[in-house]
C-alpha cells in the first residue's frame, strides 16, 4: 500500500507512543494529509510514527471510513480471465462451503484484534437499515468483520470469494422479496456474532458466524432444489 509520504523525521516529531490511544495517530495521519506529502511505504510510514503495521492499518482504515482519505489502490492479484474462469468453473454451493471454512476463523480473529472503532462499525451493520438493500447489507456486514481480522491476506481473499459468489450466474436469490421474518432472523444472527466480537469472546465468535452460516447453506440448499423442481 502507499499513501502518504511522511515529514522529514527532522522536521515534525509524530512519533506516537504504542500505548496510547488511537486519537494522537490519527492527528499525527491528519497532519501528513494536510502538509500534501507524497506516497510513500506502509512499513517506512509506521516506522516514522513509531507504530506497529496493524495498528497503522487500523488507523488509515478509520479515516477511510469516515471520508478523510481515499481508498487505496486495489490491488490485482486475479486477473480478469482468471477471474472468470473462476466464475465459470464454481457454483453457489462451493462458495458457501468455502466461506463456512473461512469466516468463522475470521471472526475469531476479530474478536481478538478488532479496534473499538471497527466494533461499533461492526454493531451498526449487524441491523439492516430500512432504506438499505438487503444483500448490500449483509454483504458489507461480513466484509466489515474480514477487514477488522488484521490478516490482510484473508481478508483480500475473502474479498475475492464474495465477488465470485456475487456474480449474476452464481447468485441463488428468492423467487420473491425478502421475507421478513428471514430478516428479521439474519439480524439476530448478525447481532449474536457482532455481540460476540464486542464481548472479545473468540470462541463464541466463531461458533455464531458457524451456526449463521449453516443457516444460509440451508437456504441455497432449498433455493436450488426448489428451482431444479421448476425446471
Amino acid at each position: 500500500m502507499r499513501d502518504f509520504q511522511p515529514p522529514n523525521p527532522d522536521q515534525a516529531a509524530i512519533l506516537v507512543d504504542n500505548q496510547g490511544g488511537d486519537e494522537p495517530l490519527l492527528c499525527a495521519l491528519r497532519d501528513l494529509i494536510a502538509a500534501g506529502h507524497a506516497s510513500t511505504s506502509e512499513r517506512t510510514l509506521a516506522g516514522e510514527l513509531g507504530v506497529t503495521r496493524h495498528r497503522l492499518r487500523q488507523a488509515l482504515g478509520a479515516l477511510r471510513a469516515q471520508g478523510e482519505i481515499a481508498p487505496p489502490p486495489r490491488r490485482r492479484p486475479v486477473g480478469a480471465s482468471q477471474g472468470e474462469s473462476m466464475v465459470r468453473g464454481t457454483n453457489p454451493i462451493e462458495v458457501i462451503e468455502l466461506r463456512m471454512a473461512l469466516e468463522p476463523a475470521l471472526a475469531r480473529l476479530t474478536a481478538l484484534r478488532a479496534t473499538p472503532f471497527d466494533i461499533a462499525r461492526i454493531e451498526r451493520a449487524a441491523t439492516t437499515s430500512a432504506n438499505m438493500d438487503t444483500g448490500a447489507a449483509d454483504l458489507a456486514f461480513h466484509r466489515l468483520i474480514a477487514a477488522a481480522s488484521g490478516n490482510g491476506l484473508a481478508a483480500e481473499f475473502y474479498a475475492l470469494l464474495r465477488r465470485v459468489g456475487t456474480d449474476v450466474r452464481l447468485r441463488v436469490a428468492s423467487s420473491g422479496p425478502v421475507c421478513p421474518n428471514r430478516l428479521r432472523q439474519r439480524d439476530a444472527e448478525h447481532r449474536a456474532i457482532a455481540a460476540a466480537i464486542a464481548a472479545r469472546d473468540a470462541d463464541a465468535a466463531e461458533h455464531a458466524m458457524s451456526r449463521h452460516l449453516e443457516v444460509v447453506q440451508q437456504q441455497i440448499l432449498g433455493r436450488l432444489t426448489a428451482r431444479r423442481g421448476a425446471a
